[in-house]
């Protein structure tokens, strides 16, 4: 069989067959990190991958493999979704959980397709480029936002999107992409995906569509579960024409790991993306191998998803090469990217608000609003936590902030937790704050004599309770407690997204202060419990 997506096949090596037989096998999940609603597409022997970051800019992250497994950051779609209230956060708007939703990836006549939507922007968004290491994306937007959609380019020449939620609708486009074609075929494909479960309807409705053309055959795959328990599954359907009529089955029930689609190796071997929602660190992926049974699919090994894969593990990781996450020294040569792809801004970024050259080494962050509290900042800093246990540490330079400033080192998402400094009456303290009980609240205050001091946060996802520690130092060598464990808690539908390790500052009274992050280090925590 050979997927549409799929381009120039090509047999694997006899001494590449014989050094993988020897090497350590990859595991599930491929990345224990926030990286969710993936589309992965195969172009030659490279492997493409997009992701959701919804609210964070730069957004639409693109990722590159050679084996499905090892991933490295190739570059962002786009730098900002759009520009209005709610995605600068201003006049009291956010776009926490909503910004951009689930992406389509394809690859056509030489052209990666990088789609997506957003109720933020009420318009549904393609991008394009020949290069998506190196750009430019080019957008192309119009309305209506199409719900989690799969772009599709069929053999005839149309191209079009299948979308929506529960009830699964086809759309067709115009060729130059730029809105819905005019009297081209728009039609219900399944009145409601859920009716697979038979009389327990509702739970999560059928959504995240992901189409393949295969041996002249359409296939989709949505998420749904039943109303009776939390038990997200793959819902197939496969038919002759692109307009139907479909037929559906569960493909996969097992653990709540669930959407996405298909992809083939060069070697004609087939794996499904999915997806696992795994508490505070986020939406991870998975790989499961897939056979071919009298035309439909088979997920995993009788019916489970397996935690070891026929593939070498090489390298894998969220660390080291991929740029993921990654540590930043903050130094910066003449020619380098001002930032490495790990980093995304909460919100839109001011870009005046913040500079690597005003000391070289540093990032200086200064304010130019006054707000309440930090999920109202901007510029923010922001990067995935990852699992099952992780730490940052950064230095911070406080003298230039003003009264009433705050500025430090987050575990961010609804319900976050920082430590950092506070300035009050002109004295400066250490502070440790958590909003795990949905307000924050100051647990502890030092005074702060220097100028400078260390932070470090510590988030362990496993075993439960999930939890971050806070420490300081005061010579980056000797790390002392301060307040207590603030809990994790994956909070939906108000953030949506695994917790991000943050660096920040804002105002409370008056803007115009300055602080400035000396490195940004990242490691596995050192904790213990």
């Amino acid at each position: 069989m050979t997927l549409v997506l799929s381009v120039a096949s090509q047999a694997v090596p006899a001494a590449q067959v014989a050094q993988t037989a020897q090497a350590a096998p990859a595991h599930n999940p491929l990345i224990w990190a926030d990286v969710p609603d993936i589309a992965v597409i195969r172009v030659g022997k490279t492997y493409y991958m997009s992701s959701t970051t919804m609210h964070m800019s730069p957004g639409l992250p693109i990722m590159k493999s050679t084996d499905l497994v090892n991933w490295r950051m190739a570059s962002y779609a786009y730098e900002t979704l759009v520009d209005n209230d709610a995605m600068r956060l201003d006049n009291g708007k956010n776009a926490y959980a909503a910004g951009s939703w689930a992406s389509s990836l394809r690859y056509h006549n030489g052209v990666f397709h990088a789609s997506t939507f957003s109720y933020t922007s009420g318009r549904t968004h393609i991008y394009t480029t020949r290069d998506p290491e190196r750009g430019p994306w080019k957008e192309t937007s119009f309305e209506p936002a199409m719900h989690d959609h799969s772009l599709f380019f069929d053999d005839d020449g149309r191209v079009y999107m299948v979308h929506g939620g529960g009830r699964i609708r086809l759309t067709e486009l115009k060729p130059d992409l730029n809105g819905i074609k005019p009297g081209g075929v728009n039609k219900v494909l399944i009145e409601n995906v859920n009716t697979i479960f038979g009389t327990d309807l509702g739970g999560l409705n059928g959504e995240g569509t992901h189409l393949s053309k295969i041996n002249g055959r359409y296939y989709f795959f949505n998420i749904a579960s039943p109303a009776s328990r939390w038990a997200p599954t793959v819902i197939a359907h496969r038919a002759d024409r692109i307009d139907g009529p479909y037929e559906s089955r569960i493909v996969l029930d097992d653990r709540g790991i669930a959407q996405g689609g298909l992809v083939d190796t060069p070697d004609g071997k087939w794996y499904a993306y999915l997806f696992k929602g795994n508490g505070a660190v986020g939406r991870i992926p998975y790989l499961v191998p897939v056979t071919w049974k009298d035309g439909w699919p088979v997920f995993g090994e009788n019916g489970k998803v397996p935690m070891t894969l026929d593939i070498p593990a090489g390298g894998q990781g969220v660390s080291g090469a991929s740029g993921i996450v990654a540590s930043d020294e903050f130094n910066r040569q003449p020619g380098d990217a001002a930032l490495p792809l790990a980093w995304q801004w909460n919100h839109n970024p001011r870009p005046e608000d913040w500079s690597l050259s005003k000391r070289p080494g540093h990032l200086s962050l200064v304010t130019s609003r006054v707000v309440a509290t930090l999920p109202e900042a901007t510029n923010t800093l922001t990067q995935r936590t990852f699992g099952p246990a992780s730490s940052a540490t950064t230095s911070l330079d406080v003298s230039g902030m003003k009264d009433g400033d705050v500025a430090g080192l987050t575990v961010f998402q609804k319900l976050y937790g920082f430590v950092g400094v506070r300035m009050t009456g002109g004295v400066r303290s250490l502070v440790m704050v958590s909003a795990d009980s949905d307000k924050p609240e100051e647990i502890a205050a030092i005074p702060l004599a220097g100028n400078t001091v260390h932070l470090k946060v510590e988030s362990e996802f496993e075993p439960a309770p999930e939890v971050a520690r806070f420490s300081y130092s005061l010579d980056g060598k000797t790390w002392t407690p301060i307040g207590r464990p603030s809990r994790l808690t994956y909070s939906y539908p108000t953030h949506f997204m695994g917790y991000r390790y943050g660096l920040f500052f804002y105002s409370t009274k008056t803007a115009g202060g300055r602080v400035d992050f000396d490195y940004y280090r990242i490691g596995p925590s050192g904790g213990s419990r």
